[in-house]
């Protein structure tokens, strides 16, 4: 199982290209679905959020009112840092968990995507605050230049596609489910002819 990673700036196109993988049958993590899960009501994530920016920031119903904390968090960047420290172990954690269900599922790709969908001056906000898309290419091994067509999209998805669903490496196989049997199954093998010489 190869384990994708696709990220970009707001408006990139992430979910354009997630919609892709997902047509060609290649399971997805959405990042952002995590980031929801981990911030329901009475779960760990809540409870830290809650205790760091108080009960202004809950809706009638308990939840989280998203749209209050975004507002807080993209405006300030050391209560965006503080956000970040406090939710990042759930968030790694569940898609961890995640990616694990689909290992033992025997799911040949996965793929990581975080979408967003915000009102225009938080999206300013949040812009602002991230990552140069500039250094995020330099750390890419593939990137996919949307700025064309969708055909042009398309295209380019195609090659990833065709580079990512390509047979595994033997370091690959070696750490893909069935590579794990064989060397726990070589393992049992071994042990027992070893146990009937000693005898």
């Amino acid at each position: 199982m190869r384990i994708v990673g696709l990220t970009g700036g707001i408006a990139s196109g992430k979910s354009t290209v997630s919609n892709l993988f997902k047509s060609h049958g290649v399971p997805v993590v959405d990042a952002d679905l995590v980031a929801h899960d981990v911030v329901r009501k009475g779960t760990g994530g809540w409870k830290k959020v809650v205790a760091a920016f108080g009960n202004d920031i809950l809706l009638e119903n308990g939840e989280i009112d998203r749209a209050r904390l975004g507002q807080i968090v993209f405006s300030d960047s050391t209560k965006r840092q503080l956000l970040n420290r406090l939710l990042a172990p759930y968030i790694s954690s569940d898609i961890f968990w995640e990616v694990m269900k689909l290992w033992l599922k025997g799911s040949k790709v996965q793929r990581l995507v975080a979408r967003d969908g915000i009102p225009e001056e938080q999206a300013r906000n949040k812009i602002n605050a991230q990552t140069a898309l500039d250094w995020k290419k330099t750390k890419a091994d593939i990137v996919i230049n949307n700025s064309g067509t969708i055909e042009e999209t398309e295209l380019q998805f195609q090659e990833v596609l065709n580079q990512v669903s390509r047979p595994l490496t033997w370091k690959e196989l070696a750490l893909s489910r069935e590579g794990v049997f064989w060397v726990f199954l070589s393992a049992i093998v071994g042990v027992l002819v070893v146990q009937k010489n000693l005898k």
